[in-house]
């Protein structure tokens, strides 16, 4: 199995870890469009670091990240959950072409901000904002982590479009709970996870990879966890969405149209709502759907 995630602690320290791969995942996700090379290799690395964040927030619900800058490449989202579904979009300004050379982070994005989403099941949706301050998705995120004050913690993420993979190594430093940690542990594991070639996090088994990391160190790995693509969109989710447009927008495109078509924008899922179903969906978003003989 390619498409997991692998949590891992380095026993006698205070650092924890995750390592994940995506394969399959990462293809289905570029299946539904065809993206630059370039814009694809951001979009793998940006489900890599949704993914990693999910695992690190022990959050029961819905991850966003969803990357905006003003140049070529506009938007960037992925949406990761604790089930280990993924799935994600790019979105080209049209104005602006890829320049030729346009194959980094800052090149394709330019200025803008990542917002990262925590939408609990339960409880008040959070959001966090950082600037596209650093020269990679990684760094920006790191930076997020920083000013956010929560626990130190550093990102490594690397995808190969053509190849269809994707991964990520996160380190976490924790809270020291006795005066018998290991001081030099953080900096230690840094240092070694820095020496990390792209193809390595891509090509090797994980467990072989954290042993080439840390083979000097007693590394306590769990159960991994299966990734895969899945969309979140249902005809509910959409009906609901219609309904928020307004009575007078829907009946603006019922008289042009005589009915509404959609499609998600992650899976290419097609809906079709008609007239008669427009008009109940104008009542209430959860009006049932009439039946037709």
């Amino acid at each position: 199995m390619t498409d997991q995630i692998q949590r891992f602690l380095l026993d006698g320290t205070n650092v924890r870890g995750e390592l994940m791969t995506l394969d399959a995942a990462y293809a289905a996700v570029l299946d539904t469009q065809a993206y630059p090379a370039p814009v694809a290799r951001l979009l793998g690395e940006l489900l890599s670091a949704a993914a990693l964040l999910t695992e690190t927030v022990k959050l029961d619900g819905t991850l966003s990240l969803e990357v905006r800058g003003d140049g070529p490449l506009g938007l960037l989202m992925a949406e990761s959950n604790p089930g280990g579904e993924l799935r994600g979009i790019a979105r080209l300004a049209e104005d602006q072409p890829l320049p030729d050379d346009g194959s980094g982070f800052r090149e394709l994005l330019g200025s803008g901000r990542i917002v990262i989403t925590l939408d609990p099941k339960e409880g008040n949706r959070y959001q966090g904002i950082v600037e596209l301050s650093e020269d990679s998705l990684a760094g920006c995120l790191e930076d997020y982590f920083a000013r956010s004050e929560q626990l130190p913690t550093k990102l490594w993420l690397a995808a190969d479009a053509e190849q269809h993979r994707a991964g990520g190594l996160l380190l976490q430093r924790l809270p020291d709970e006795s005066q018998n940690q290991d001081q030099d542990a953080w900096e230690r594991s840094v240092h070694l996870a820095s020496t990390l070639k792209d193809e390595e996090l891509l090509g090797l088994e994980q467990r072989e990879l954290l042993h080439r990391l840390y083979h000097e160190e007693t590394v306590r790995v769990f159960d991994p966890k299966p990734l895969y693509f899945a969309c979140s969109c249902s005809r509910e989710r959409i009906a609901r969405a219609l309904h928020n447009l307004g009575e007078e927008e829907l009946r603006s495109i019922l008289e042009e149209q005589q009915a509404v078509d959609t499609q998600c924008h992650f899976c290419h899922t097609r809906y079709h709502f008609g007239a008669a179903e427009i008009e109940a969906l104008i009542e209430s978003p959860d009006a049932p759907a009439p039946t037709l003989h």
